[in-house]
């Protein structure tokens, strides 16, 4: 599958992100340029129809929830993501002309916002950089140990320089582990 392979769709949840013109837009090309730099589970790479992703522009109440129901942490957090295809062992049945549907990656309005205010980055470039590292997530990267999180950084820096963003971890800045 190459980038064009994959169909981004961005719902917008949360009035606070209607107001950044373009940012739906930029977000499903930060997406499509995530999915084109990393290496896909071998059940996407041999599938004929293509592939599909959710972008979720939420507020912190709804991720807040989700974290706290499928994660057990009462809290709300920057970006969440939702593998579809989680299990390895997992068939992917393909309809035909319909796409594999990878997953969501969910942004929280409140808590990006606060985070790209204290780390002096803008909101665009912040959420953009989330949606990169929720995309990876979805394909199987993750942030468990220091070598995977190296590679994930690595690579989630790689991407977002393509798209004009400083590397965010410059800083020293590590995601919080989770357990997957």
């Amino acid at each position: 599958m190459s980038a064009t392979d994959v169909d981004v769709n961005v719902a917008i949840d949360e009035e606070a992100w209607e107001r950044r013109p373009g940012l739906a837009d930029r977000l499903a090309g930060a997406a499509r340029a995530a999915w084109a730099a990393a290496d896909r589970p071998p059940r996407l790479e041999g599938a004929a129809s293509g592939a599909e992703i959710g972008i979720v522009l939420a507020d912190d109440a709804l991720v807040h929830r989700l974290n706290r129901d499928y994660r057990g942490k009462d809290k709300p957090t920057n970006v969440l993501s939702f593998a579809l295809l989680d299990d390895e062992d997992e068939e992917v049945e393909a309809v035909a002309g319909a796409p594999i549907l990878v997953g969501d990656v969910i942004l929280a309005h409140g808590t990006v916002e606060a985070e790209s205010d204290a780390q002096g980055k803008t909101l665009d470039d912040h959420a953009t950089h989330l949606v990169v590292h929720g995309v990876l997530h979805l394909l199987g990267y993750d942030h468990e140990t220091d070598e995977d999180a190296d590679r994930m950084e690595r690579l989630e820096a790689r991407i977002l320089d393509g798209l004009g963003i400083a590397d965010p971890y410059m800083d020293g800045m590590r995601p919080e582990p989770r357990p997957e």
